[in-house]
């Protein structure tokens, strides 16, 4: 019997769906679970009479390959990762390439690269978004680390991922852990579009009294034009689901969000480079409240907010809303590329941009029309700094400012949370500004602890210190900044 092109260990849903994605398009898979009751099971189930080897150990599994062999290990992100490469180097020759397809945090990434090149082998730490539909049918895939392994298991993914405008959404990111930190990006994006649909969701449920029927044909309508989404179709589908009553089944679903921790690890990667990821930020904080749920039953009989009431035109209104969803994207998309330029410098990753847009415009959980844009924009001026400045951008956030800040404006008068819209704004107030009183803070940070200070009347790069109560000398502290 021939070889098989590639091997993958980790059977859960992704693992399993992947499998079939490749078979289907052509290739011999060997596939490996810890528990190898699953893998007969699979093999004989949905793999049934199809080019998938079972195997029951790691050896079994190195002989069923073709060399290089390819070993793709869909497990759980941290020590199992560890764990799997370690048994794998006692099965694989030098060569051989290893890719970890699981959402590990990019520094484990940058790691394990490193130690399995040592050994003389090859890794690729690869995002793979799309959930169980898009591993099946064709995912977004965003690889990284060995550039050497990269022609070798280039035919695989890019025929399994999805693909926009005839082109494969999957190309090579760069060294090391790029791949990984992009994904990570990704899915911090997928938390902020996830909450920004949510918050204006309850304005319109709360504050517009809309029916659970009216809210889907909104987001019919919206899906069809500007902020036609993956994440919006669901929303539309969601809203129009209904339980064995016939109520609406999303109004009986509790209100406690989980979240597996690619969202931290963005918000904690922002804060070491020192990029203002306030959406996401956000994004990630709204559902660590959201799961304090005891806690706010508890707040909400000590604390009555304002009366809700809505006395405007309520078509202007969801105007507004559909302006503000898509204002406040920009600025979620602006502070995850913000953040890959930081990370590209600090790492010498060359990141193509317009690339990453297009790897996302299919298969993947935040795909929609809008990344088209992004990626015009990028494609026209790969050194552009910030999306706001792009003038396609730049139109669109003119076009939705008034309706953006009457939104938030009346959620707040109206008591409603609305942390990312307002936070989105926040941000776009803060950029545009000329002039922010960071002035004052440099002034109080001068004053108690001698941080020094620039000065408007003087060239950039002179730091000056004040004695401000005539005590303090005029030693000053060292500079730095994040």
């Amino acid at each position: 019997m021939s070889k098989a092109n590639i091997g993958l260990i980790g059977l859960a849903v992704m693992g399993e769906n992947l499998v079939l994605n490749m078979e289907s398009k052509g290739f011999t898979v060997a596939v490996y679970n810890r528990t190898t009751s699953k893998v007969d099971d699979f093999v004989n189930g949905r793999g049934k009479g199809k080019k998938i080897v079972g195997t029951h150990d790691l050896k079994e599994l190195s002989a069923a390959l073709e060399t290089p062999r390819k070993v793709m290990i869909m497990v759980k992100a941290g020590n199992a990762v560890d764990d799997t490469i370690e048994q794998l180097l006692g099965t694989l020759e030098k060569g051989d390439i290893i890719i970890d397809g699981g959402n590990s945090n990019y520094e484990d990434t940058i790691r394990r690269t490193k130690y399995v090149e040592s050994k003389g082998l090859l890794y690729i730490g690869t995002g793979v978004s799309g959930g169980e539909e898009g591993a099946l049918t064709g995912p977004s895939i965003m690889p990284g680390g060995s550039k050497a392994a990269w022609a070798t298991v280039k035919p695989i993914f890019q025929a399994i991922s999805a693909k926009a405008d005839n082109q494969p959404c999957c190309d090579w990111v760069g060294e090391n852990g790029a791949g990984h930190f992009v994904k990570m990006v990704h899915n911090g994006i997928e938390y902020g579009d996830m909450q920004l649909i949510c918050e204006v969701y309850q304005i319109m449920k709360d504050v517009l009294k809309m029916s659970y029927d009216e809210m889907h044909q909104t987001f019919k309508q919206w899906n069809e034009g500007d902020l036609g989404s993956y994440l919006i179709e669901i929303t539309r589908d969601i809203l129009a689901y209904k339980d064995t009553d016939g109520g609406p089944l999303a109004d009986k679903i509790l209100d406690t969000a989980g979240q597996k921790g690619t969202g931290k690890w963005t918000g904690i990667a922002a804060l070491n480079f020192g990029v203002p990821l306030t959406l996401i930020g956000e994004a990630v904080f709204a559902r660590c409240l959201s799961a304090v749920k005891d806690e706010r039953v508890a707040a909400s009989k000590v604390y009555k907010g304002p009366a809700i009431s809505f006395n405007g035109d309520k078509k202007k209104f969801l105007d507004d809303l559909k302006n503000a969803l898509y204002a406040s994207k920009v600025v979620s998309y602006a502070q995850g590329f913000l953040l890959m330029r930081e990370a590209a410098k600090e790492y010498k990753w060359d990141l193509n941009y317009g690339g990453i847009a297009l790897m996302w415009r299919g298969g993947c959980i935040i795909r929609s029309v809008f990344l088209g844009k992004i990626k015009e924009a990028f494609d026209k001026n790969q050194g552009l700094n910030n999306l706001l400045l792009d003038p396609f951008f730049k139109d669109k956030m003119a076009n939705a400012q008034a309706g953006w800040r009457n939104v938030v404006a009346t959620a707040i008068v109206n008591g409603i949370p609305v942390p990312a819209l307002a936070t989105a704004l926040n941000y776009f107030d803060g950029y545009r500004s000329e002039r922010l009183p960071a002035n004052l803070l440099q002034a109080q940070r001068d004053y108690f602890g001698a941080h020094t200070y620039e000065r408007t009347d003087k060239k950039r790069g002179e730091f000056f210190h004040t004695n401000w109560t005539g005590r303090g000398g005029n030693t000053s502290a060292s500079t730095y900044t994040v």
